[in-house]
This record gives C-alpha cells, sequence and structure tokens, in this order.
C-alpha cells in the first residue's frame, strides 16, 4: 500500500517538476533574454522549488555539505540523477555545465542553459568532443561562473562503476583554475530512470578544492578517488549496502 501510494506521490511531483518548469520560463524569460542574472534567477528559483516539492510531496530531503564554491572554479561532480543537477544550481551562484550536445534542443531547458553559459559537446566522439569542450570553454571564457563537469561523461546509478574520462583534465590543465570534487548519493532516491521517488535524505557534499598544477594523471586519480569515497560513504548513510570491488 505504501508503495503504491509513493507512486502516486512520484507521479504528482514529476508533472509538478514540468509544470513549474514552464511557469517559470513564461515568468523569468523576458528578464532573462535581456539579462543574463534573470536566467541564473530562474535556474536558481526553480531548483529551489524542486527540492520543496520533493520534500513536501513525497518525503525527499536535501542537504548541501561543505563550503559551497562562489569563485571561478571547476566543479568536477559525481552524476546518479537529474536530482544532483538540482542541488548544485540551487546554491551555486553562477552555473555553467559542459553538456551533451542534444539538450540544447530540450524545451525551455536548452534555451536556459545556453543563456547561461553551458557548453554542448558531441560526446559520440571521443577525441572531437575533448577538442570541441576545450574550444567551447575558451570561447565563454569572458562569462564568469562555476563550470560544472561530470568526469564519467552520463548518469551512474548508484553503487555501479564507470571509468573517469580524461577530459576534466585537460580542462583543469589548460584553465589553471581549483577543482572542487563533488560527491552525492542522490541515486539512492532518485534513480535515472522510473519514476518512483523514494522518501530520505539526499545529499551533495562539496570537497576540498585541488589547486591547479597538478600533472594531468595525478589529478585524475585524485578526484577519483575523493569523489567515489565520498559518495559511497554518502551512499551507505543512505541505506545502501555498497559492494566491495573485485
Amino acid at each position: 500500500m505504501f508503495l503504491a501510494l509513493q507512486y502516486v506521490r512520484s507521479a504528482i511531483f514529476i508533472v509538478l517538476m514540468y509544470a513549474t518548469m514552464a511557469l517559470y520560463a513564461v515568468f523569468f524569460t523576458p528578464w532573462a533574454v535581456f539579462d543574463r542574472r534573470g536566467a541564473f534567477a530562474a535556474v536558481h528559483a526553480y531548483c529551489r522549488t524542486v527540492r520543496f516539492l520533493a520534500h513536501w510531496l513525497v518525503g525527499l530531503r536535501s542537504e548541501i555539505r561543505g563550503p559551497v564554491p562562489q569563485d571561478e572554479v571547476i566543479i568536477a561532480a559525481k552524476h546518479q540523477s537529474f536530482f544532483d543537477i538540482i542541488l548544485i544550481c540551487s546554491v551555486v551562484p553562477r552555473p555553467k555545465f559542459i553538456m551533451k550536445k542534444e539538450l540544447v534542443w530540450a524545451p525551455i531547458l536548452g534555451w536556459y542553459a545556453l543563456r547561461i553559459g553551458c557548453v554542448p559537446v558531441d560526446r559520440g566522439r571521443r577525441a572531437m568532443a575533448i577538442k570541441m569542450m576545450m574550444e567551447g570553454v575558451a570561447k565563454g571564457a569572458t562569462l564568469p561562473g562555476q563550470l560544472i563537469i561530470y568526469p564519467q561523461g552520463t548518469r551512474v546509478a548508484a553503487g555501479a562503476r564507470r571509468p573517469y574520462k580524461i577530459g576534466t583534465g585537460h580542462l583543469y590543465a589548460q584553465l589553471g583554475q581549483t577543482c572542487v570534487p563533488a560527491a552525492t548519493n542522490v541515486g539512492v532516491f532518485w534513480p535515472r530512470h522510473g519514476i518512483l521517488r523514494k522518501p530520505g535524505l539526499a545529499v551533495m557534499e562539496f570537497l576540498p578544492g585541488i589547486a591547479p598544477g597538478m600533472p594531468v594523471d595525478r589529478f585524475m586519480a585524485e578526484i577519483e578517488h575523493r569523489i567515489e569515497t565520498a559518495s559511497d560513504r554518502l551512499m551507505v548513510e543512505g541505506g545502501m549496502t555498497i559492494r566491495p570491488q573485485s
């Protein structure tokens, strides 16, 4: 009975989440067209509303841990579902993403993503994707903000393993900025696919930053260790059993 009710609540939440996106788009677009601050205001308002709705409707509370990056930094984040994007964008002042190119054509989402300075990349061509990513970031270097990248390149189910891609290391070396790793457990409660949203405490944790200048291979090993270790800890906290890797 509880599970059936949770499915109903989850379905209602999803409908309200997308209805709110459309409503906020109508409200904020006139401001966002003329001033990027309007686009950031829309993103912050929407993400905070989704966090509230998740708590109110499905019992999914959310929490941000660690110092929220305010300066020009790279944020290398664990990506398990749409909700970790929501959590980051609800608190980071000027978020902009390395995102898959297909999202440019998503209604509302695509236009706002470009307006806040996101960089679309064709993930299907690895060498070209890295080149496009670096060129796109260079072209947008005059637009201030926190550049968010997912080192694994896609959403990864809670508890699953996927290799970290070298593009994050190239950006770190090119930009000469501090990189802030970010861990999460949101996939325990909000999976990559499906309707069900589970009650609990979803956490996004910003970890200590890595100063510029580290060799790329050491940097990649370091962010993977930090992010995976912290994410495993958070998933165990969320009630998930993590199987040791062979």
